[in-house]
C-alpha cells in the first residue's frame, strides 16, 4: 500500500525549478531513500514534505489525503542541521519537545527514559547541550524526533558526525522503527547506508526523478557481469595458461600460494568454471553487482552529457 504520493510536484525560486515534475510513490512500512547530488531538489521535497513551503502545482498525498495540517502530528523530522537550545538542560529540553509534539509529561519521561538507556546517554540528563559532543547531541535530537511515534519519519543526513558505532546503533533503531510500522525517507549521501537499509530508492537531478525502484532490482539491471572466482591449484602455473585463452580477465593472487583470483566480465562462466575444476578445487565464486555508489555515479553522469 501507497503511504505517501508525490505526483507531478513543480517549484520555482524565480528563474531555478528546483522540482520539475516529480513523481515518487513511497509504501508503507518502508525504508525509502531520496537520493541526489548537491542541489538536485531533495531538501525542496522534503521542505514540501513538512508544510514548510508549497509546491506551485502538483500535490502531496499521505494516506490518500491531500497533504495537509493534520499531517504535521503524523511526522517526525531529523534535519541535516541540528537545532537545540545550548543553554538547557538535555532531559529538560526532551520534555520541552516531547510536550510540544502532544506527550504528557509522565509518558515523556517514561519514553525518554527508554531511549536514553537504549543510546547510552542517560548520564547526560542534567547536563547542558552545549557541554555534549556533537555525536550526543545529534543523538538528543533523534530522539525527540522519534519520541512521538510518528508513523512517517524523514531523515536528512541522520549519520553525519556519527563513529561507526554509534552509527551501527542508529541504523539497528531505524530498521527497528519501520519493523515496527513506520514509514521511513532517508535522504543521505552515504551509498553504504543505502545499501544497507533502503528497501527502495529515487535518485534526484536538477528537479527530477532519474532512477526509482528496489534497491535490488536497480543493481541487477545496472549488472555489469562481473565474476569473481577464486581457484585453489598446487600449479598454479596450470591458472595462468587457461585464464590466457580468455579476453579481459585479470589474475591475482590471495594470501595463500596455492590460491588464485580471477575477475572477469562473462554471462556465461561454466566453460572457464569447468576448465578449472579440471585441475584443482573452486574456492569460491562471486557475482559482483555494481554499488548504489557506482551507479549514483553513472547516472549522474550520464544525465550531465546527456543535457
Amino acid at each position: 500500500m501507497t503511504k505517501i504520493t508525490v505526483n507531478e510536484v513543480t517549484k520555482k525560486y524565480g528563474d531555478y525549478t528546483a522540482l520539475d515534475g516529480m513523481c515518487i510513490d513511497i509504501p508503507e512500512r518502508c525504508i525509502y531513500g531520496l537520493l541526489g547530488p548537491n542541489g538536485a531538489g531533495k531538501t525542496t521535497l522534503i521542505r514540501i514534505l513538512n508544510q514548510i513551503t508549497a509546491p506551485d502545482s502538483g500535490e502531496v498525498r499521505i494516506n490518500g489525503d491531500k497533504l495537509s495540517q493534520k499531517h504535521i502530528a503524523r511526522i517526525g523530522y531529523l534535519p541535516e542541521e541540528r537545532g537545540l537550545y545550548k543553554k538547557m538542560k538535555v532531559g529538560e529540553q526532551a520534555i520541552y519537545l516531547a510536550e510540544l509534539k502532544g506527550i504528557k509529561k509522565a509518558e515523556a519521561q517514561k519514553r525518554l527514559k527508554f531511549w536514553f538507556e537504549k543510546f547510552e546517554i542517560g548520564g547526560w540528563w542534567d547536563k547542558k547541550v552545549e557541554e555534549l559532543s556533537k555525536g550526543m547531541q545529534q543523538k538528543v535530537q533523534f530522539i525527540t524526533t522519534i519520541i512521538h511515534e510518528p508513523e512517517i519519519l524523514i531523515f536528512d543526513e541522520p549519520f553525519s558526525g556519527f563513529d561507526p558505532i554509534n552509527a551501527n546503533l542508529l541504523k539497528e533503531s531505524i530498521l527497528e522503527l519501520r519493523d515496527k510500522g513506520a514509514t521511513i525517507l532517508l535522504s543521505t549521501h552515504n551509498m553504504a547506508s543505502v545499501e544497507e537499509l533502503c528497501d527502495s530508492i529515487t535518485l534526484i537531478d536538477k528537479g527530477r526523478s532519474i532512477l526509482q525502484g528496489q534497491v535490488g532490482d536497480i543493481k541487477r539491471q545496472h549488472d555489469t557481469h562481473q565474476r569473481e572466482i577464486i581457484v585453489r591449484c598446487d600449479d598454479t602455473l596450470k591458472v595462468m595458461t587457461i585464464a590466457d585463452t580468455y579476453n579481459n580477465i585479470k589474475v591475482e593472487h590471495t594470501d595463500r600460494p596455492d590460491e588464485t583470483k580471477l575477475t572477469l566480465f562473462t554471462e556465461s562462466p561454466n566453460d572457464l568454471v569447468g576448465q578449472l575444476l579440471e585441475i584443482g578445487q573452486l574456492v569460491s565464486f562471486k557475482e559482483v553487482l555494481p554499488s548504489m555508489n557506482d551507479i549514483f555515479i553513472r547516472e549522474v553522469q550520464s544525465q550531465n552529457q546527456a543535457s
